[in-house]
């Protein structure tokens, strides 16, 4: 009876967050899809097909707008393509990892065996061992020019989902500003555009706030504009033409191409922009879940389009004359000036969609190597998709002024919106096909069928759009280019240094003929080498004890890595392995975060890294002892679990507690001289203060072999001496023999980018009073 009675209570709790996640996706995926009635009818009769003012010719437009909305946004995206979630992530990038995941698609080196191991590696139920190898994976497996394309065309399309970034505020706010022309006839062109940009402006100086807040504020805002124009369009509806219900018949398609010829598939350019926006439902969805986004869609959104469309065609049906202007020309007098408020509003918040889905693809691109590192700041504590990147919000901002101030033409930005929207949807589909065959492990027939439907819609409007190319749909165009450009030379230049550090790491048989003291003086203290590489030991290492030949009592090279999965649960975070036999006291550690994970906690960084190699010590003397692994020259990793190392026999305590006798009590060996140094240092650094400082402790009655016990006292000791991090300060630059193409990209624009993005050091928060940076050359 208890159990019954605690269920509706958690029912009632999941029903109140999906309501609430629903309501939040309002603000931020909706916006530009609802606000698309503005200037749908306005960009579809711009060019030759005003000649046709006809009822049967508008009736023709409605139903291409009804059955587009019915089979793409509601039909793929809400029906098909949610499902193809990874893990709760979407966009282009996360079809692409699932494919990486699926088959050998990636072309990132550093992936190991163990990253399959991962809980959320594959989907639910999958393992390495059901994945089904089909001839079309083996082909595309082993043709690296195969992989190369497909990674292009991830590219491009996550490329064009940034040039949406750009275009969504300029025409949806522009769009609703000349509103202010239907009553004041006297405003010109020109103050329409400065009112335009102070909005956007202040669009994008409020991303700051975080998604979060943004929805909070931005949700009654759609709510209220799709409640006024469905009621809107239900009142023009019964006003002017309630015969305009007819047009959702298919027939009415016929009856148009049949009447406009070439002249109405060059309109489809316009008519597409009523799904403009439908790829934010996708791209979005690591900031909600993909039921609250249906129910959104299918309850509301959807049903209030169809009433806004219909009755605006009801009312050009009547009114040929105001075509241009037939949506504020719908509007009774009275309610006109609250209902522009309105949608001057909620064409604010249509730019909120697609920026937030700018931040999270650009996320994703720099989580799997193919942007540069750029400040990424995560805006909600409880959920991980909801971020803000200022560098791209600033960048996406003048962009989006300069299209604004040199178009100042809904037309034409329009042309070029129906280019990047209509791109973006077409990728989708191609990388959807491949998920229904490599994930799924469905039938080639399904994919085909999905191809067969969906891709010849959308490249019977990607035909239509390219007319326009010279008509202002060279912008995405562009932008995506340099964009793509950026992309390919950063993941370019990323996997060529990996590649070199690969070929010139030291060799084990170097390291094991100088002996347990490496050749070197061992000081006290940690010394963590931060790599990319997953095996064997970096050339920094040689190249540092080569030109100071001193280094410390406990080595651990430390790889930070990404695995295309969108989270690492933290208990499969930390690698742990040996290097060498037991005296040498140097270890492996590799670190592994997803795409969407929010590292957290970064100060105890140490902390965990010792407890986990502690916990790996005992574990290796317990399963295989002391004999083997002495043997092994680059001993197997373990994952160190979170919950195995809190119980570590290792004891962790405050530095200003006082030691019992029951422990044995390791003391820095650093001279009073530098400790006074470390102490003048930390007072004129007040941020070092609010790092946690600790000592780490071995109660004497934990009993375990001498070996591993002496082990134990001098990882205790090296870490309380102090920890120092060791990274390499790189520069890359072709061979004198390389092609002038290999030159330009390694040396001018790779170099380029590494300069101005944000350094390593940075970017994995190391203290700057431990850092030693190495300076190398690397000729790729």
């Amino acid at each position: 009876m208890d159990e019954e009675r605690a269920l509706p209570p958690r029912a009632n709790v999941k029903y109140t967050q999906l309501f609430l996640l629903a309501y939040q996706s309002f603000g931020v995926v909706y916006g530009d899809l609802s606000t698309s009635p503005l200037y749908v009818y306005k960009s579809a009769f711009s060019g030759r097909l005003h000649n046709y003012k006809d009822e049967e010719t508008i009736f023709g437009v409605l139903s291409l707008i009804f059955w587009t909305i019915t089979l793409i946004p509601l039909l793929k995206y809400v029906l098909i393509v949610l499902s193809a979630d990874d893990n709760g992530e979407g966009g282009t990038f996360a079809l692409y990892s699932l494919l990486c995941r699926h088959a050998k698609f990636s072309l990132l080196p550093n992936q190991q065996a163990a990253d399959e191991e991962l809980s959320t590696y594959y989907r639910n139920g999958q393992t390495a061992r059901n994945v089904v190898s089909s001839p079309l994976k083996r082909f595309l497996e082993k043709h690296k020019k195969m992989r190369t394309c497909l990674l292009l065309i991830v590219l491009f399309g996550a490329c064009m989902v940034i040039g949406d970034g750009v275009l969504t505020p300029a025409i949806s706010v522009l769009s609703s500003i000349s509103g202010l022309q239907v009553r004041a006839r006297n405003l010109n062109d020109g103050a329409v555009v400065i009112i335009a940009c102070v909005v956007l402006v202040g669009l994008f100086a409020l991303q700051h706030r975080g998604t979060q807040k943004v929805a909070f504020l931005f949700a009654p805002v759609v709510i209220i504009w799709l409640l006024c124009i469905g009621v809107l369009g239900l009142y023009n509806i019964i006003h002017w033409n309630p015969a305009v219900y007819q047009a959702l018949s298919p027939v009415y398609i016929y009856k148009f191409f049949r009447r406009t010829g070439k002249d109405g598939w060059i309109s489809l350019g316009g008519i597409l922009l009523c799904i403009t926006g439908t790829e934010a439902m996708f791209a979005d969805l690591g900031h909600f879940t993909d039921a609250s986004i249906r129910v959104a869609f299918v309850g509301f959104i959807y049903p209030c389009l169809v009433l806004q469309y219909m009755g605006q065609a009801a009312f050009i049906s009547k009114n040929f004359s105001y075509l241009p202007i037939s949506f504020y020309e719908s509007i009774p007098n009275p309610v006109f000036w609250p209902l522009f408020v309105v949608a001057t509003l909620a064409a604010i918040v249509a730019s909120q969609a697609v920026i937030s889905a700018t931040f999270s693809i650009v996320k994703q691109c720099h989580a799997l190597g193919c942007f540069p590192r750029v400040k990424i700041v995560h805006t909600s504590r409880w959920i991980y998709g909801q971020i803000y990147i200022p560098e791209i919000n600033w960048i996406l901002m003048v962009l989006c002024l300069a299209v604004t101030i040199g178009f100042r033409d809904t037309t034409l930005i329009g042309n070029a919106y129906g280019i990047a929207c209509i791109t973006v949807m077409f990728v989708t589909t191609w990388l959807m096909a491949l998920v229904i065959i490599f994930v799924w492990q469905k039938s080639v027939i399904y994919a085909l069928l999905f191809l067969i439907c969906f891709g010849s819609l959308e490249a019977f409007y990607l035909s239509s759009s390219v007319m326009k190319v010279a008509q202002g749909g060279w912008v995405p165009l562009v932008l995506s280019f340099v964009f793509m450009f950026v992309m390919y030379v950063w993941h370019y230049g990323t996997r060529r240094k990996y590649l070199f550090d690969l070929q010139n790491k030291v060799s084990m048989k170097w390291i094991l003929t100088l002996g347990p003291s490496l050749g070197i003086v061992r000081v006290p203290g940690i010394g963590l080498i931060y790599s990319e590489l997953v095996t064997g030991v970096p050339a920094i290492f040689s190249h540092f004890v080569t030109n100071l030949p001193a280094f410390h009592q406990v080595l651990v090279f430390v790889c930070v890595k990404s695995v295309p999965v969108p989270f690492v649960p933290p208990e499969e975070r930390y690698l742990i392995g040996r290097i060498g036999p037991r005296t040498y006291r140097m270890y492996r550690c590799i670190v592994r975060y997803g795409y969407k994970d929010v590292p957290k906690d970064e100060d105890n960084f140490e902390n965990q890294l010792v407890m986990s190699i502690a916990e790996f010590i005992q574990m290796e003397a317990e399963d295989s002892g002391s004999a083997s692994y002495d043997s092994s020259l680059d001993g197997r990793m373990a994952v160190i679990r979170t919950s195995e190392a809190s119980c570590s026999r290792l004891v962790m305590r405050e530095a200003n507690e006082n030691s019992n006798d029951y422990s044995t009590t390791i003391r820095s060996s650093k001279s009073e001289t530098l400790q006074s140094l470390q102490s003048l240092y930390e007072q004129e650094s007040p941020g070092l203060t609010r790092r946690r400082q600790v000592r780490f402790e071995l109660p004497q009655q934990v009993q375990c072999d001498t070996q591993v016990r002496d082990e134990l006292l001098a990882l205790i000791e090296a870490k309380n001496t102090g920890v120092a991090y060791v990274m390499g300060h790189s520069y890359i630059k072709a061979r004198k023999t390389s092609s002038f193409l290999k030159k330009f990209v390694i040396d001018v624009a790779y170099s380029f980018l590494r300069k101005n993005c944000r350094g390593p050091a940075v970017a994995l928060n190391i203290p700057h009073i431990s850092l030693i940076e190495v300076g190398m050359i690397y000729y790729v």
